[in-house]
Protein backbone atom coordinates (compact mmCIF):
# COMPACT_ATOMS: atom_id res chain seq x y z
CA UNK A 1 0.00 0.00 0.00
CA UNK A 2 1.40 3.36 -0.75
CA UNK A 3 -0.77 6.08 0.97
CA UNK A 4 0.16 10.20 1.05
CA UNK A 5 1.73 10.04 4.12
CA UNK A 6 4.38 7.06 2.88
CA UNK A 7 5.11 9.40 0.13
CA UNK A 8 5.69 12.02 2.14
CA UNK A 9 9.45 12.80 1.94
CA UNK A 10 9.96 14.75 4.80
CA UNK A 11 8.77 12.34 7.25
CA UNK A 12 12.25 10.23 6.06
CA UNK A 13 14.26 13.57 6.07
CA UNK A 14 12.53 13.93 9.91
CA UNK A 15 13.40 10.49 10.87
CA UNK A 16 17.21 10.42 9.47
CA UNK A 17 17.72 13.52 11.17
CA UNK A 18 16.55 12.25 14.54
CA UNK A 19 18.24 8.87 14.45
CA UNK A 20 21.58 11.08 13.90
CA UNK A 21 20.69 12.42 17.28
CA UNK A 22 20.01 9.40 18.90
CA UNK A 23 23.41 7.96 17.85
CA UNK A 24 25.12 10.98 19.13
CA UNK A 25 22.88 10.90 22.20
CA UNK A 26 24.30 7.35 22.95
CA UNK A 27 27.85 8.29 22.00
CA UNK A 28 27.92 11.20 24.70
CA UNK A 29 26.10 9.32 27.33
CA UNK A 30 27.83 6.42 27.33
CA UNK A 31 31.57 7.14 26.75
CA UNK A 32 34.43 6.92 27.72
CA UNK A 33 35.53 8.65 24.28
CA UNK A 34 32.80 11.26 25.04
CA UNK A 35 34.11 11.28 28.99
CA UNK A 36 37.64 12.75 27.40
CA UNK A 37 36.32 15.03 24.63
CA UNK A 38 34.00 16.70 27.28
CA UNK A 39 36.15 19.24 29.16
CA UNK A 40 37.22 20.56 25.41
CA UNK A 41 33.51 20.94 24.32
CA UNK A 42 31.27 20.60 27.64
CA UNK A 43 28.64 22.89 25.68
CA UNK A 44 28.27 20.73 22.98
CA UNK A 45 28.79 17.21 24.93
CA UNK A 46 26.45 18.42 27.13
CA UNK A 47 23.65 19.34 25.06
CA UNK A 48 24.10 15.87 23.38
CA UNK A 49 23.08 13.85 26.92
CA UNK A 50 20.56 16.20 27.83
CA UNK A 51 18.47 16.97 25.06
CA UNK A 52 19.40 15.12 21.84
CA UNK A 53 17.57 12.15 23.44
CA UNK A 54 14.21 14.11 22.85
CA UNK A 55 14.48 13.24 19.43
CA UNK A 56 12.33 9.95 20.59
CA UNK A 57 9.32 11.82 20.72
CA UNK A 58 9.94 12.61 17.20
CA UNK A 59 9.87 8.86 16.79
CA UNK A 60 6.99 8.54 18.44
CA UNK A 61 4.33 10.84 16.68
CA UNK A 62 5.61 10.40 13.13
CA UNK A 63 4.74 6.53 14.11
CA UNK A 64 1.59 7.43 15.01
CA UNK A 65 1.09 9.51 12.16
CA UNK A 66 1.90 6.40 9.55
CA UNK A 67 -0.14 4.15 12.32
CA UNK A 68 -3.27 6.21 11.56
CA UNK A 69 -2.64 6.09 7.51
CA UNK A 70 -2.77 2.64 7.54
CA UNK A 71 -4.99 1.56 10.02
CA UNK A 72 -7.91 4.01 9.50
CA UNK A 73 -6.88 6.93 7.86
CA UNK A 74 -10.65 8.05 8.07
CA UNK A 75 -10.78 7.42 11.98
CA UNK A 76 -12.56 4.34 11.14
CA UNK A 77 -10.66 0.60 11.32
CA UNK A 78 -10.03 -1.00 7.63
CA UNK A 79 -8.49 -4.38 9.09
CA UNK A 80 -10.19 -7.37 10.13
CA UNK A 81 -8.18 -9.66 12.41
CA UNK A 82 -6.72 -7.72 14.76
CA UNK A 83 -4.42 -10.87 16.37
CA UNK A 84 -2.81 -11.44 12.70
CA UNK A 85 -2.13 -8.07 12.06
CA UNK A 86 -0.30 -7.24 15.62
CA UNK A 87 1.77 -10.80 14.97
CA UNK A 88 3.03 -9.63 11.81
CA UNK A 89 3.93 -6.14 13.30
CA UNK A 90 6.00 -8.54 15.54
CA UNK A 91 7.64 -10.16 13.12
CA UNK A 92 8.04 -7.36 10.95
CA UNK A 93 9.90 -5.43 13.71
CA UNK A 94 12.04 -8.49 15.79
CA UNK A 95 14.27 -10.12 13.00
CA UNK A 96 16.30 -7.14 12.36
CA UNK A 97 15.72 -6.48 16.41
CA UNK A 98 17.27 -10.36 17.35
CA UNK A 99 20.11 -9.92 15.13
CA UNK A 100 21.10 -6.17 16.55
CA UNK A 101 20.60 -7.93 19.77
CA UNK A 102 22.68 -10.64 18.83
CA UNK A 103 25.23 -8.16 17.33
CA UNK A 104 25.28 -6.51 21.13
CA UNK A 105 26.11 -9.46 23.05
CA UNK A 106 28.43 -10.62 21.16
CA UNK A 107 30.38 -7.79 20.97
CA UNK A 108 30.16 -7.06 24.62
CA UNK A 109 31.63 -10.88 24.88
CA UNK A 110 34.38 -9.84 23.63
CA UNK A 111 35.72 -6.58 24.47
CA UNK A 112 34.54 -7.50 28.61
CA UNK A 113 37.81 -9.04 29.45
CA UNK A 114 39.70 -5.58 28.34
CA UNK A 115 37.33 -3.14 28.55
CA UNK A 116 36.00 -2.90 31.58
CA UNK A 117 32.94 -0.35 31.42
CA UNK A 118 29.64 0.47 32.62
CA UNK A 119 28.40 0.69 29.47
CA UNK A 120 29.43 -2.96 28.68
CA UNK A 121 26.61 -5.59 29.19
CA UNK A 122 26.64 -8.56 31.45
CA UNK A 123 26.57 -11.75 30.09
CA UNK A 124 22.75 -12.64 29.18
CA UNK A 125 20.78 -15.31 31.56
CA UNK A 126 18.49 -17.43 29.58
CA UNK A 127 15.65 -15.40 31.63
CA UNK A 128 16.82 -12.06 29.56
CA UNK A 129 17.18 -13.77 26.11
CA UNK A 130 14.14 -15.26 26.48
CA UNK A 131 12.36 -11.91 27.72
CA UNK A 132 14.25 -9.74 24.91
CA UNK A 133 12.71 -12.31 22.46
CA UNK A 134 9.53 -11.18 23.17
CA UNK A 135 9.84 -7.18 23.70
CA UNK A 136 9.17 -8.32 27.78
CA UNK A 137 12.36 -7.18 29.12
CA UNK A 138 11.33 -3.84 30.67
CA UNK A 139 8.03 -5.13 31.62
CA UNK A 140 10.08 -8.39 33.92
CA UNK A 141 12.89 -5.80 34.98
CA UNK A 142 15.65 -7.44 32.73
CA UNK A 143 18.50 -5.41 32.22
CA UNK A 144 18.48 -4.36 28.69
CA UNK A 145 21.53 -6.07 26.32
CA UNK A 146 21.76 -2.68 24.25
CA UNK A 147 20.49 0.83 24.46
CA UNK A 148 17.58 2.40 23.10
CA UNK A 149 15.73 -0.92 22.73
CA UNK A 150 13.05 -0.19 25.13
CA UNK A 151 11.84 2.21 22.46
CA UNK A 152 11.04 -1.33 19.84
CA UNK A 153 9.02 -2.69 22.93
CA UNK A 154 6.77 0.33 23.91
CA UNK A 155 6.13 0.99 19.69
CA UNK A 156 4.85 -3.39 19.40
CA UNK A 157 2.88 -1.93 22.67
CA UNK A 158 1.58 1.06 20.96
CA UNK A 159 0.49 -0.47 17.82
CA UNK A 160 -1.14 -2.98 19.64
CA UNK A 161 -3.16 -0.76 21.96
CA UNK A 162 -4.52 0.94 19.06
CA UNK A 163 -5.42 -2.44 16.81
CA UNK A 164 -7.21 -3.27 20.08
CA UNK A 165 -9.27 0.12 19.97
CA UNK A 166 -10.49 -0.24 16.81
CA UNK A 167 -11.68 -3.41 17.26
CA UNK A 168 -13.67 -2.72 20.48
CA UNK A 169 -15.28 0.32 18.32
CA UNK A 170 -16.21 -2.15 15.77
CA UNK A 171 -17.68 -4.87 18.24
CA UNK A 172 -19.53 -2.09 19.93
CA UNK A 173 -20.68 -0.72 16.77
CA UNK A 174 -22.12 -4.13 15.71
CA UNK A 175 -23.83 -4.58 19.02
CA UNK A 176 -25.16 -1.07 19.27
CA UNK A 177 -25.33 0.30 15.18
CA UNK A 178 -26.27 3.63 16.87
CA UNK A 179 -22.75 4.38 17.45
CA UNK A 180 -20.51 7.29 15.32
CA UNK A 181 -18.72 5.46 12.52
CA UNK A 182 -15.67 7.04 14.03
CA UNK A 183 -15.75 5.36 17.81
CA UNK A 184 -12.51 3.89 17.21
CA UNK A 185 -10.81 7.17 16.93
CA UNK A 186 -13.01 8.96 19.94
CA UNK A 187 -11.63 6.15 21.96
CA UNK A 188 -8.16 6.58 20.99
CA UNK A 189 -8.51 9.99 21.51
CA UNK A 190 -10.05 9.31 25.15
CA UNK A 191 -6.85 7.01 26.53
CA UNK A 192 -4.96 9.97 24.99
CA UNK A 193 -6.13 12.38 27.29
CA UNK A 194 -5.63 10.42 29.78
CA UNK A 195 -2.11 9.26 29.20
CA UNK A 196 -1.39 13.11 28.98
CA UNK A 197 -2.98 14.42 32.21
CA UNK A 198 -2.14 11.21 34.17
CA UNK A 199 -0.26 8.17 32.68
CA UNK A 200 2.67 10.52 31.11
CA UNK A 201 2.91 12.41 34.42
CA UNK A 202 3.61 8.94 36.37
CA UNK A 203 7.26 8.56 35.96
CA UNK A 204 6.93 4.24 37.50
CA UNK A 205 4.65 3.86 34.23
CA UNK A 206 7.37 4.21 31.57
CA UNK A 207 7.55 1.05 30.85
CA UNK A 208 4.40 0.58 29.88
CA UNK A 209 2.67 2.16 26.37
CA UNK A 210 0.09 4.23 28.60
CA UNK A 211 3.28 6.59 29.20
CA UNK A 212 3.53 7.19 25.89
CA UNK A 213 0.53 6.93 24.50
CA UNK A 214 -0.09 11.07 24.22
CA UNK A 215 2.98 11.57 21.82
CA UNK A 216 1.80 8.28 19.15
CA UNK A 217 -1.72 9.47 19.17
CA UNK A 218 -0.84 13.12 18.72
CA UNK A 219 0.54 12.25 15.48
CA UNK A 220 -3.13 9.69 14.60
CA UNK A 221 -5.11 13.03 15.17
CA UNK A 222 -2.24 15.14 12.95
CA UNK A 223 -2.69 12.81 10.27
CA UNK A 224 -6.64 13.04 10.70
CA UNK A 225 -6.87 16.68 11.30
CA UNK A 226 -4.32 17.16 7.94
CA UNK A 227 -7.24 14.60 5.93
CA UNK A 228 -9.79 17.24 6.69
CA UNK A 229 -11.01 18.81 3.21
CA UNK A 230 -12.00 22.32 4.80
CA UNK A 231 -9.30 24.76 5.78
CA UNK A 232 -11.99 25.61 8.43
CA UNK A 233 -12.75 22.35 10.11
CA UNK A 234 -8.79 21.77 10.27
CA UNK A 235 -8.30 25.32 11.65
CA UNK A 236 -10.56 24.24 14.36
CA UNK A 237 -9.12 21.41 15.08
CA UNK A 238 -5.69 22.38 15.22
CA UNK A 239 -6.82 25.00 17.98
CA UNK A 240 -8.46 22.36 19.56
CA UNK A 241 -5.45 20.08 20.11
CA UNK A 242 -3.04 22.97 20.92
CA UNK A 243 -5.62 24.26 23.48
CA UNK A 244 -5.62 20.81 25.38
CA UNK A 245 -1.71 20.37 25.02
CA UNK A 246 -1.36 23.72 26.70
CA UNK A 247 -3.71 23.00 29.61
CA UNK A 248 -1.97 19.90 30.14
CA UNK A 249 1.83 22.14 30.12
CA UNK A 250 -0.06 24.90 32.22
CA UNK A 251 -0.69 21.83 34.96
CA UNK A 252 2.61 20.28 34.29
CA UNK A 253 5.06 21.19 31.93
CA UNK A 254 6.94 18.59 30.12
CA UNK A 255 9.30 19.22 27.61
CA UNK A 256 9.27 16.12 25.96
CA UNK A 257 4.84 16.76 25.21
CA UNK A 258 5.61 20.34 24.21
CA UNK A 259 7.78 19.03 21.51
CA UNK A 260 5.26 16.32 20.16
CA UNK A 261 2.62 19.00 20.51
CA UNK A 262 5.46 20.91 18.27
CA UNK A 263 5.80 17.68 15.73
CA UNK A 264 2.29 17.11 15.14
CA UNK A 265 1.08 20.50 14.42
CA UNK A 266 4.38 20.33 11.60
CA UNK A 267 2.97 17.24 10.37
CA UNK A 268 -0.16 18.60 9.68
CA UNK A 269 0.97 21.30 7.95
CA UNK A 270 3.75 19.47 5.79
CA UNK A 271 0.87 16.92 4.78
CA UNK A 272 -1.33 19.33 3.54
CA UNK A 273 1.40 20.97 2.08
CA UNK A 274 1.87 18.26 0.06
CA UNK A 275 -1.48 17.16 -0.57
CA UNK A 276 -1.98 20.66 -1.60
CA UNK A 277 1.18 20.24 -4.16
CA UNK A 278 3.18 23.38 -2.89
CA UNK A 279 5.74 20.78 -1.20
CA UNK A 280 6.22 18.77 -3.92
CA UNK A 281 9.21 20.74 -6.01
CA UNK A 282 10.64 22.20 -2.52
CA UNK A 283 13.92 21.26 -1.26
CA UNK A 284 15.27 17.58 -0.64
CA UNK A 285 17.34 16.13 1.26
CA UNK A 286 17.93 13.16 -0.41
CA UNK A 287 21.25 11.98 1.83
CA UNK A 288 19.09 13.00 5.00
CA UNK A 289 15.87 10.90 3.57
CA UNK A 290 17.51 7.81 2.92
CA UNK A 291 18.92 7.54 6.54
CA UNK A 292 15.72 8.09 7.48
CA UNK A 293 14.34 5.20 5.19
CA UNK A 294 16.84 2.91 7.24
CA UNK A 295 16.95 4.77 10.45
CA UNK A 296 15.20 1.68 12.08
CA UNK A 297 18.41 -0.87 11.31
CA UNK A 298 20.56 2.04 12.10
CA UNK A 299 18.57 2.80 15.13
CA UNK A 300 19.05 -1.25 16.78
CA UNK A 301 22.53 -1.96 15.44
CA UNK A 302 24.55 1.39 16.56
CA UNK A 303 24.97 0.43 20.08
CA UNK A 304 27.40 -2.66 19.75
CA UNK A 305 29.22 -0.28 17.07
CA UNK A 306 29.84 2.44 19.54
CA UNK A 307 30.60 -0.22 22.06
CA UNK A 308 33.60 -1.74 20.23
CA UNK A 309 34.76 1.65 18.87
CA UNK A 310 34.77 2.79 22.28
CA UNK A 311 36.62 -0.09 23.93
CA UNK A 312 39.44 0.09 20.79
CA UNK A 313 40.02 3.58 21.08
CA UNK A 314 40.02 3.49 25.13
CA UNK A 315 42.53 0.39 25.27
CA UNK A 316 45.11 1.92 22.08
CA UNK A 317 44.80 5.62 23.39
CA UNK A 318 42.59 6.46 26.44
CA UNK A 319 43.72 9.94 27.33
CA UNK A 320 44.32 11.28 23.36
CA UNK A 321 41.99 13.92 22.34
CA UNK A 322 42.34 13.65 18.84
CA UNK A 323 42.24 10.32 18.87
CA UNK A 324 38.73 10.29 20.98
CA UNK A 325 37.48 12.55 18.96
CA UNK A 326 37.86 10.85 15.61
CA UNK A 327 37.01 7.55 17.64
CA UNK A 328 33.43 9.31 17.61
CA UNK A 329 33.33 10.55 14.31
CA UNK A 330 34.25 7.00 13.15
CA UNK A 331 31.35 5.65 15.39
CA UNK A 332 29.09 7.70 14.23
CA UNK A 333 29.99 6.42 10.67
CA UNK A 334 30.30 3.33 11.14
CA UNK A 335 27.09 3.07 12.84
CA UNK A 336 25.28 4.00 9.64
CA UNK A 337 27.17 1.51 7.81
CA UNK A 338 25.89 -1.14 9.73
CA UNK A 339 22.29 -0.27 9.78
CA UNK A 340 22.34 -0.12 5.81
CA UNK A 341 23.95 -3.40 5.80
CA UNK A 342 21.34 -4.73 8.35
CA UNK A 343 18.17 -2.73 6.47
CA UNK A 344 19.51 -4.34 3.24
CA UNK A 345 20.18 -7.49 4.01
CA UNK A 346 17.49 -8.24 6.82
CA UNK A 347 14.81 -5.65 7.56
CA UNK A 348 14.29 -4.66 3.54
CA UNK A 349 13.94 -8.38 3.63
CA UNK A 350 11.80 -8.91 6.26
CA UNK A 351 9.32 -5.84 5.13
CA UNK A 352 8.62 -8.02 1.28
CA UNK A 353 8.24 -10.60 3.71
CA UNK A 354 5.06 -9.48 5.85
CA UNK A 355 3.98 -7.55 3.44
CA UNK A 356 0.19 -7.24 4.41
CA UNK A 357 -2.97 -6.85 2.28
CA UNK A 358 -4.47 -3.36 2.46
CA UNK A 359 -6.72 -4.11 4.87
CA UNK A 360 -4.66 -4.95 7.44
CA UNK A 361 -1.25 -3.46 6.38
CA UNK A 362 1.08 -2.78 9.22
CA UNK A 363 3.31 0.78 8.99
CA UNK A 364 6.62 0.74 8.63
Amino acid sequence: MTTPAQRLPALDALKGLCCMLIVWHHLAFYGPMSDVVHPYAPWLTGWLYDYSRMAVQVFLVVAGFLAAASLAPQGVARFTQPGRLILRRYRRIVLPYLVAVTASVLVAALVRPWFDHSSVPAAPTWLQLIAHAFLLQDLLGQEALSAGIWYVAIDLQLFAVCVLLFSVAHRLRQRWPGLPDRLGAWLVSGLALLSLFFFNRQPGMDTTALYFFASYALGMVAFWVAAQASTSTRTLWILCVAAVCTLALVLDFRGRQALAMTVALLLVWLQSAWQAGRARNGLRLRWLEQIGLMSYSIFLIHFPVCVFVNAVVSYFWPAQLLANAAGLVAAFALSLLAGAALYRGVEARTIKATRLPLASVAPC
